[in-house]
């Protein structure tokens, strides 16, 4: 059974199949999915595929690529996360691959965010693309936190020191890829207990599905990937990362 700790059904990519894909993701054997939202009306989604689907849960928050969309409040992000099924506060974060002209205005949004998390004891869902050293930085400065740091794509460096501090770390189709040596690094000094499996869906397929659209069933071969490099079974690394992710998300 497996955990699909990030995947955005809400996208618009899944509009022509979405009713039939879910249900069949779900026999596949993906026992739970995280949807994260992006922006208010994406987060307004995935809680609306949480209340459908029963192994689908939401995550709520404002991603730094809508910091021009952004009203400046997040009100209506506080009132989503107070939703049961609403697990985390996600996707958010710092990006400077798409935009390193707004620096100062994505961490202040980062910020905000990490801190309504502390007020409402969730987990965040962090983005850092391009932006390791501030992203890490900033979650320093918050000790009492949790939570994952998404498709993390940092050092080992920097991966050993938000180990220290309780962070979990996601891997997913990036780890099959040929130019994957540093996220091999990553994975190989990663505890078992501190490692978490997802998709980015539709995102980020893994090799042999690389350039296809994204779906949970492809966890099996970031899975595969995974136990090959840590030298156990995929069976035993879908049973870890399930019972962490279920430990994260607070999901009995």
């Amino acid at each position: 059974m497996y955990f699909d700790t990030h995947a955005h059904y809400d996208d618009a990519k899944f509009d022509a199949d979405r009713e039939t894909l879910l249900p069949a993701v779900h026999d596949f054997g993906v026992e739970f999915i995280v949807d994260p939202g992006c922006d208010e009306a994406s987060s307004r989604a995935a809680i609306a595929l949480a209340e459908q689907y029963p192994f689908v849960y939401a995550a709520v928050g404002v991603h730094p690529e809508e910091l021009e969309g952004w009203p400046g409040s997040l009100d209506s992000i506080r009132d989503l996360a107070s939703h049961p099924k609403c697990v985390a506060i996600g996707e958010i974060g710092l990006d400077y691959y798409w935009d390193d002209s707004h620096k100062e205005e994505q961490k202040a949004l980062f910020r905000a965010q990490l801190e309504l998390a502390i007020e409402l004891d969730k987990p965040v869902v962090v983005h850092d693309r391009e932006a390791h050293g501030d992203c890490f930085a900033i979650v320093c400065e918050y000790p009492d936190l949790r939570g994952v740091f998404h498709c993390y794509s940092g050092s080992a460096e920097m991966a050993k020191e938000l180990l220290k501090r309780g962070w979990y770390l996601g891997f997913d189709g990036p780890v099959t890829y040929k130019n994957a040596r540093k996220t091999i690094e990553v994975l190989e000094i990663t505890p078992l207990e501190r490692l978490l499996i997802e998709t980015d869906s539709p995102y980020l397929s893994p090799v042999p599905r690389r350039g296809q659209r994204n779906d949970s069933r492809n966890l099996a071969f970031v899975v595969q990937k995974i136990a090959e490099v840590r030298g156990l079974s995929g069976e035993e690394i879908a049973r870890i990362s399930l019972e962490n992710g279920k430990r994260l998300f607070g999901i009995v």
